[in-house]
């Protein structure tokens, strides 16, 4: 990549299928000799070199040198330019030392609720739960290995907005023959327990933004007199991920946006929760393939919002048990 320099070879990509283990939390701890933290080394030398080339590259010349390595070529230029500062920083590391895969998670369950609403929502209007969708991802093949779809019948506002109806493309036909949240979620558990997540795998939730966790399950969970589900209190958010790994501001991290600056289009109606979480699973999907680790940033403490620290220990999400009701 640096001028009048003739490419090394570039070593063969190790298998992305090696599955995580539950335990890797115990491993948590252990330095690499490899630590990017050690700028002494000439390698970290030359990787900072070679960014301040790409830096200067044209967009023609950014989606050529990627198409030389075989990667995507959509996006943003400043998306080229992470993913090809990415790929060389990987390729630079591995002939160092091999990059150790077992700390990430196996699975990504991608969630995009979608909840009752009024035109303007009063802010006194309660949000009920009416679609949990998930979209199951599996890190090691960057699939989308299955989904999860059910409607649910609100109880405080049974009957929809006119304007909801229009948004979400859910009628009243629908949420009235569907089953209380209650009953869905443990459905919800049992599509997880049958998937082995953390038992035998390894896996988070993520969602677009804080209020899916936060606001409209928090609310949920008190609407229906249970507690909030053990496997629900961390996940990634993706749109916090994404703005800190492409490097650019909050307001750009919305979900039509990021599919813009990635060169891809909405697939599907928006605001449909199961097509909404499709799509959110394609940024994570473009994410992972750029380098990105996504990990646990947020959770629930004390029934409030807190953000999880990119030091914290990496740890996968409990296996999924129906909470208790409240007293």
């Amino acid at each position: 990549l640096q001028p009048g320099m003739r490419p090394r070879p570039r070593p063969a990509l190790p298998p992305r299928m090696q599955h995580c283990r539950i335990s890797d939390q115990e491993t948590n701890g252990k330095k690499s000799a490899a630590s990017p933290n050690d700028f002494s080394d000439p390698v970290y030398k030359e990787i900072a070199m070679t960014n301040g080339y790409i830096n200067r590259m044209t967009r023609d010349e950014l989606r050529s040198k990627l198409a030389e390595f075989k990667l995507e070529t959509r996006g943003v230029k400043d998306v080229l330019k992470k993913r090809l500062k990415n790929y060389y920083k990987k390729q630079k590391l591995m002939q160092k030392e091999p990059i150790n895969r077992d700390s990430c998670y196996d699975y990504i369950c991608v969630v995009d609720f979608e909840a009752t609403c009024e035109e303007g929502n009063p802010r006194e209007f309660v949000h009920e739960i009416i679609e949990f969708p998930i979209v199951l991802l599996n890190t090691h093949t960057l699939k989308i290995e299955d989904t999860f779809q059910q409607y649910v019948k609100p109880e405080i506002n049974p009957k929809l907005s006119n304007f909801c109806i229009s948004l979400t493309g859910i009628t009243q036909d629908i949420v009235d023959k569907a089953e209380t949240f209650t009953q869905v979620l443990q459905n919800v558990i049992e599509w997880m327990r049958q998937r082995e997540l953390g038992t035998k795998y390894s896996y988070s939730m993520l969602t677009d933004g804080s209020w899916d966790m936060s606001k409209f399950l928090n609310t949920q969970c008190r609407i229906s007199r249970i507690k909030y589900p053990s496997f629900a209190k961390k996940w990634i958010n993706i749109r916090k991920s994404y703005g800190n790994f492409y490097k650019v501001p909050r307001n750009q991290t919305k979900l039509t946006m990021m599919l813009e600056n990635l060169g891809m289009n909405y697939d599907g109606r928006p605001h449909s929760g199961l097509d909404d979480s499709k799509n959110i699973a394609r940024i994570a999907i473009r994410m992972l393939q750029d380098g990105c680790e996504l990990r646990v940033n947020e959770r629930m403490h004390a029934g409030q919002l807190m953000t999880v620290s990119s030091l914290a220990p990496l740890e996968g999400a409990p296996a999924p048990q129906m909470p208790r009701y409240r007293n």
